[in-house]
């Protein structure tokens, strides 16, 4: 009988921090009619379903799912239009600050990457935010940041970063979604003291146009490292992202055509 009773004692508490995580970090809206109802046409195309590790924020411009057990994004969506890629409303501000959205003890600081030998690397670029005075201030919360290398920063991440911009200007509007990859087995790496920051092994970015008679997605992996790395040598389909991260991207596109869109990796149907 003690040993059925504190079965039963663990099973609720079991059941009350499920409850409570449930309450505290709410799913990202779901794919379908139910999904879009809850959000907007827009964000019912870029923001993936994924599983929850932490809260869903939405911030000026772009939403965000926060890693707390690697107190980083998990993913980053929004949508670039054509005006916005050529907005010139707001200029940079290196405003690097915690997210007071967050749970206190997720709230990462700028003095975390301090003689790190990472950068803090925007997942939704401040070049992308121009268009808005807020939506540039709100893309330099800690939550919208991740150790990047100082190569891939600056080169090969800022290079499909402009391109985006440059398909946004030609398409009309480009949906985009990225995030850290790691690596089942790797050895974590992390930087900071409380809350410590994991490094990422990876990086990818999906991106999808839905310009009628064009419509067409394109991914791209990088490897958090100082290695050479264009964008023809990185770009992949969406498919193999969804298969390394268990995301599902755009899945409120018709079957069909979701199914032909990211099966495909053609860098040259873009520029």
């Amino acid at each position: 009988m003690k040993k059925t009773f504190t079965t039963l004692l663990v099973l609720l508490a079991l059941a009350a921090t499920y409850l409570y995580q449930r309450a505290e970090f709410p799913a990202a809206p779901a794919a379908g009619p139910a999904g879009a109802a809850a959000a907007t046409a827009q964000d019912a195309v870029e923001i993936p379903t994924a599983p929850a590790r932490g809260p869903i924020v939405r911030h000026t411009g772009y939403t965000l799912a926060y890693d707390t057990a690697a107190n980083c994004p998990q993913w980053v969506a929004w949508c670039l239009t054509a005006d916005e890629a050529a907005g010139d409303a707001a200029q940079r501000t290196d405003d690097f600050r915690p997210d007071a959205s967050l749970p206190p003890q997720y709230r990462v600081t700028a003095d975390a990457y301090r003689r790190s030998g990472y950068d803090r690397g925007h997942l939704c670029p401040a070049a992308d935010m121009k268009w808005s005075t807020e939506a540039m201030a709100d893309c330099f919360y800690m939550s919208n940041i991740c150790p990047q290398t100082p190569v891939l920063n600056q080169r090969w991440w800022e290079h499909v970063e402009r391109a985006c911009r440059r398909w946004a200007a030609r398409e009309g509007e480009v949906y985009v979604c990225c995030g850290p990859i790691f690596r089942p087995g790797a050895a974590p790496r992390h930087i900071g003291g409380e809350p410590r920051v994991r490094v990422p092994d990876a990086f990818f970015k999906v991106v999808l146009s839905l310009a009628p008679g064009r419509e067409k997605a394109i991914a791209f992996l990088y490897a958090n490292d100082a290695s050479r790395q264009p964008m023809e040598q990185v770009a992949a389909t969406v498919d193999s992202v969804e298969a390394l991260t268990g995301y599902d991207f755009f899945s409120t596109l018709d079957d069909a055509l979701e199914a032909r869109l990211e099966s495909s990796a053609n860098l040259r149907a873009w520029d």
